[in-house]
């Protein structure tokens, strides 16, 4: 099995695809806590792993099934099946175990418990791709979860997703519907009555931020930013609360010193604060901590959300060079709270005439590049063998009696 980033991908024993996911997905969990009830919200990490029990089937007698594990024993299953010229998940399974206090704080439960949902909630024909930006829900027993951001294909038949797409019902009436002008979009769980839900905010635009210290300009940042924040509602259901920052009407302060800097951008109630750190060692600068504070929608049980993570390692460059990523990059600052930056371009400390010194490109780019490359030594190679194939040819064919 092969975990890349947040896709998935079942194999085989010859190690054909048979199974290919990409998808966000939010808990929220009611448990006992010292006799009353409390609620567990938190997200499918990034880190999650593909256990053993994911399998592609064998024939009639058992089925294609993705299984996801993360932390200490959580698990979610995806138990697929096919009828006619359909699949769909028939089975949903999530095991969680109360014992982890990182979760579930002072719980009194204190053993696994399972939640299984036996609604289609996935359905899409064969040979096609199965997409779904907005959410999908589905309610289990003292369990909630909710998808979005779906790519997902089983039954491969070429180890790669398909062509061809099956839209979900969810993104279908978003499309019809109006989305709103404001910056500030928030998505939650709504009744089958209430209109369509709007479509996902497209990527946020790219604003020039600088902080100037007392040798000059410290920090020089290109970049769009986005904050993801899940929160519980007064429903005991999730919401999600999606901003993108608005360069023209965004604030940038800050404050630099020769091992440390402060980025802090405002946008109407919402703060996001990046501190950079300098190692001495190896002469690099790079993102430590980011802290985030906004107020939430009225229907949130906490209007005011604060998060906080100062033991990052990211946006990582030598002194002198700027760092730069024209991919999607999300910075995990808790499991409710992300900030996504787009198409970023950053320097720190060592900035000479407010311009970028010499780029180091992301890892993410540079795995975006290494198709192309391949692509073209594989034609340059083919090129290569078909001259060599000619002048052996032409050679051969000048053999023999010479002409008088």
């Amino acid at each position: 099995f092969l975990q890349s980033s947040s896709s998935f991908e079942v194999k085989d024993s010859s190690g054909k695809v048979c199974i290919i996911a990409n998808l966000t997905v939010a808990f929220s969990v009611e448990y006992k806590s010292n006799g009353q009830k409390e609620f567990a919200h938190f997200f499918l990490p990034q880190n999650a792993t593909i256990e053993p029990q994911s399998s592609c089937g064998k024939g009639n007698t058992s089925h294609p099934v993705l299984v996801l594990g993360f932390g200490a024993g959580h698990s979610l299953s995806l138990n697929f099946s096919e009828s006619a010229d359909k699949y769909q998940v028939e089975e949903l399974v999530f095991h969680y175990n109360l014992s982890d206090a990182t979760l579930f704080h002072n719980s009194t439960g204190g053993k696994i418990k399972t939640s299984i949902s036996h609604n289609t909630i996935i359905q899409a024909s064969l040979g096609t791709q199965y997409r779904c930006i907005n959410f999908k829900h589905v309610n289990m027993k003292n369990v909630n979860i909710t998808f979005s951001n779906i790519t997902l294909e089983a039954y491969l038949t070429n180890g790669t997703f398909s062509v061809n797409k099956t839209e979900c019902a969810e993104d279908m009436a978003s499309t019809t519907a109006v989305v709103p002008t404001t910056p500030k979009q928030t998505t939650s769980q709504v009744p089958t009555t209430s209109p369509a839900p709007t479509a996902s905010p497209s990527n946020p635009a790219v604003g020039k931020y600088n902080v100037t210290g007392p040798n000059g300009t410290c920090i020089l940042a290109y970049m769009g930013l986005q904050l993801n924040i899940t929160y519980p509602k007064k429903d005991q259901k999730m919401g999600l609360d999606l901003l993108n920052f608005i360069p023209h009407n965004t604030t940038s302060s800050g404050t630099c010193s020769n091992t440390s800097a402060f980025l802090n951008l405002t946008f109407e109630k919402t703060r996001v604060s990046f501190h950079f750190a300098l190692n001495t060692t190896t002469e690099k600068f790079f993102l430590q901590g980011v802290n985030v504070s906004t107020t939430l929608p009225s229907e949130a049980q906490e209007t005011k959300f604060e998060a906080s993570n100062n033991s990052m390692s990211e946006l990582r460059a030598t002194v002198g060079n700027s760092y730069k990523c024209s991919a999607e990059e999300n910075l995990r600052v808790t499991d409710k709270a992300l900030v996504n930056v787009f198409n970023v371009q950053i320097q720190v400390f060592k900035i000479d005439g407010d311009k970028f010194g010499a780029v180091e490109e992301c890892q993410l780019d540079e795995n975006n590049m290494l198709i192309p490359i391949i692509v073209g030594a594989a034609l340059a190679g083919l090129v290569l063998i078909v001259l060599i194939a000619y002048l052996i040819g032409r050679k051969r064919s000048h053999a023999g009696y010479q002409t008088i």
